[in-house]
C-alpha cells in the first residue's frame, strides 16, 4: 500500500474536503473471445452483451459519480465459471492498487511456500554444559515469523530453563540473517516511520498482540488524577528497549481539548508523548514502531530468560549467523501459513506481506530480499496467466506508491486461482462484507450491510490517499458467481468506498438478464472521522 498523506498518529484522523474527478467515456470495444475458465474473455458487442443485460449501463451510471471527476476508474467484471468478461472499463490502465497488491503476494505465498508452511524461532548454542552452566554463546535465530509474541519468547526461555541451564557465560546473539538488512521498502515515506503500518522488516521481531503487528510496541497514555499531573503510561509488552519521554505532556481540566500525541523520534527508540489530556478522558492508545526489531526481539527474550532464572553474563550482539554445528535448546513453531493468511488478509497487515515476500525470496532463491521475493512472485503470476509485462510491483503490501497493477490483471488472477488446490484456504482469508466478527469481516465488516452483498461478497480492500481498490467475488441474484476488480485513483474526495460498494451491490442484485444500478449515497460536504484515506484496519482501534 502506498504512502498515505495522513499518518495515524491519533485514533481519530482529520477529515478532508470533498472534491471531484472528470468522467471519462470511451467507446465500448471488446476483442474476440479467447481462453477458457481461468482466462479473461472479451464479449462481442453483438448479441447478448452487457448492453443487453443492462450491466454496462448500470455500472457506467454508478461511475458518473461526481467524486470521480478528474480521476481514473478501472473496472473489470467477469463470470467466475466461464471466464467471460461481462464489463470492462479501462481495464488495462495501470493504477495504484494500494492493498490490492496483497492479492498477488498472498497467492504466490500459498503456491510457493504451501498452506502448511511454518516459521521456526530457535534458541541454540555451541557451548558446553557444566552442570547448570552453559559455557559459550546463546543464539536466538529467527526465520521471518511476523507473528511471534512476547509470550512465545517467554516459552523459549522457559524451555532453556527447564533444560537445567541457570547461567550462560557467553553472549546472547540475535541471528536475523535469514533476511537482508534492508528494513524499509522502496519509496516508503520517512514521515510514516513511527506508524505501525510501516514497521521495519527483520527475520527476528515481536508482535505486541494477536493482531500480530510485528515490529511495534503498544503505548497507552492515561490522564493523571488532577490537572497539572503527568499522564500515566504503560507499554505492551513491558520492555526497556524503548524509552518514553512524557515531559511535554500534561493532564488538563475535564472538558478541555484532548491533544495528546504519541510518536517515536526519528532514528531512536525514544517515544515522545506530547500535548494535553483531560481529567477523566479515555486513554490514548498507539501502536508505535521500534527502531531495529532484531534488538527488540533480543531484549524481550533476554528479559524472559531473566524471569525464568537464566543469567546471561555477556552482552547482546545483533545480526550474526548461527554456527552450523549449534545444537537447539528450544524451538517455537508458528501457525501454518493457511492460518496466518487470516490476520494477514482480513486485517490488511503490511508487515506480514513484506515478511512473506522476503521468505519467498529465501525459499526460492536462497536470498531473503525484496528483489528475490518479487522476482519469484512475478514468475508465479506468469504461470497463472497474468501478463506481468503490464504491471509493476515493488513491495509485498502495496504501501509503496510505485506499485501499478491493471484491474484486468487482478481479475485474471482471481479467475486463475479458483482451480488451485489451496484455493479454499485462501478464499477463506478474504474479508466478508458485513460479517460483524472482525476475524471474519475484517476490513469489510461495516460495508454493504442490509444489501444483497452482505455476507455474500468477499474481497481485498485497498486504501491510500487518492487510491482505492476492491477486488474479489460475489454471487448474483441468479446464483452466478462473479469476479470483479475495481481500482479508483486520482480523486480528491475523502472516500470513494461507497462507489465501490454500489458496484458490488449492483452485481449481487443482478439476475443476469436485468440489472438496476444501486446509487451510492450523495457526497457529503464533510466526511466523518472514520472516513479517511487509510485502510480502516490501519486506524487502531480499527473502526471497520
Amino acid at each position: 500500500m502506498s504512502r498515505p498523506v495522513i499518518r495515524a498518529k491519533r485514533r481519530t484522523l482529520p477529515t478532508h474536503p470533498t472534491r471531484t474527478r472528470a468522467r471519462r467515456t470511451h467507446p465500448w470495444i471488446w476483442p474476440v473471445a479467447v481462453g477458457l475458465a481461468c482466462t479473461l474473455t472479451w464479449s462481442s458487442p453483438a448479441g447478448a452483451g452487457p448492453s443487453d443485460t443492462g450491466l454496462k449501463g448500470a455500472i457506467d451510471t454508478i461511475l458518473t459519480d461526481a467524486r470521480l471527476d478528474g480521476g481514473a476508474a478501472s473496472v473489470v467484471i467477469a463470470d467466475a465459471t466461464t471466464g467471460e468478461t461481462l464489463y470492462r472499463r479501462d481495464g488495462a490502465d495501470r493504477l495504484m492498487p494500494a492493498s490490492n497488491t496483497k492479492l498477488p503476494t498472498s497467492v504466490a505465498a500459498m503456491a510457493l511456500l504451501g498452506p502448511d508452511y511454518r516459521y521456526r524461532t530457535d534458541a541454540l548454542s555451541t557451548g558446553s554444559r557444566h552442570g547448570s552452566v552453559l559455557r559459550g554463546d546463546l543464539y536466538l535465530r529467527g526465520t521471518g515469523d511476523p507473528t511471534t509474541l512476547a509470550e512465545d519468547y517467554d516459552e523459549l526461555a522457559a524451555q532453556v530453563a527447564e533444560s537445567g541451564i541457570k547461567r550462560i557465560t557467553g553472549r546472547l546473539i540475535a541471528d536475523d540473517t535469514r533476511f537482508d538488512t534492508q528494513r524499509l521498502g522502496r519509496s516508503w515515506a520517512a514521515d510514516d516511520e513511527s506508524s505501525y503500518y510501516s514497521a521495519q522488516i527483520s527475520a527476528l521481531t515481536v508482535a505486541p498482540d494477536t493482531d500480530y503487528d510485528s515490529g511495534t510496541v503498544v503505548v497507552e497514555a492515561a490522564p493523571g488524577t488532577e490537572p497539572g499531573a503527568a499522564p500515566r503510561f504503560t507499554l505492551t509488552p513491558p520492555t526497556g528497549y524503548v524509552a518514553v519521554d512524557a515531559r511535554a505532556a500534561r493532564t488538563v481540566p475535564a472538558g478541555q481539548p484532548d491533544t495528546l500525541t504519541v510518536e517515536r523520534q526519528h532514528g531512536s527508540n525514544t517515544i515522545s508523548i506530547t500535548g494535553n489530556i483531560p481529567v477523566g478522558a479515555n486513554p490514548t492508545k498507539e501502536w508505535v514502531t521500534v527502531w531495529e526489531p532484531t534488538g527488540y526481539a533480543a531484549a524481550v527474550f533476554a528479559d524472559a530468560l531473566t524471569a525464568h532464572g537464566v543469567r546471561v553474563t555477556g552482552p547482546t550482539r545483533l545480526g550474526r549467523p548461527t554456527p552450523e554445528d549449534a545444537k537447539p535448546l528450544a524451538t517455537h513453531t508458528s501457525m501454518p501459513l493457511k492460518e496466518l493468511m487470516h490476520p494477514f488478509m482480513k486485517l490488511s497487515n503490511n508487515m506480514h506481506a513484506e515478511a512473506l515476500t522476503k521468505t519467498i525470496g529465501h525459499e526460492t532463491a536462497g536470498k531473503g530480499t525484496w528483489n528475490a521475493g518479487l522476482a519469484a512472485i512475478s514468475a508465479h503470476l506468469a504461470t497463472e496467466g497474468v501478463d506481468t509485462a503490464t504491471l509493476r510491483q515493488v513491495d509485498g503490501s502495496g504501501l509503496s506508491r510505485m506499485n501499478n497493477i491493471p484491474a484486468a490483471q487482478l481479475a485474471k488472477l482471481l479467475l486463475a486461482v479458483r482451480t488451485a488446490p489451496w484455493y479454499a484456504d485462501w478464499y477463506a482469508s478474504l474479508p466478508v462484507a458485513c460479517a460483524p466478527d472482525r476475524a471474519v469481516g475484517g476490513t469489510l465488516r461495516s460495508r454493504m450491510c442490509k444489501t444483497p452483498a452482505a455476507l455474500n461478497a468477499r474481497a481485498k480492500t485497498g486504501s491510500l490517499t487518492g487510491a482505492s481498490a476492491l477486488s474479489g467475488y460475489v454471487t448474483d441474484a441468479g446464483g452466478r458467481e462473479l469476479v470483479y476488480s475495481i481500482v479508483l485513483n486520482n480523486y480528491l474526495a475523502s472516500s470513494v468506498k461507497s462507489i465501490e460498494d454500489a458496484i458490488v451491490t449492483t452485481l449481487a442484485s443482478s439476475t443476469g438478464t436485468t440489472t438496476t444500478p444501486v446509487r451510492p449515497p450523495a457526497p457529503r460536504a464533510a466526511a466523518p472521522a472514520t472516513d479517511t484515506t487509510l485502510e480502516c484496519s490501519w486506524r487502531k482501534p480499527a473502526p471497520c
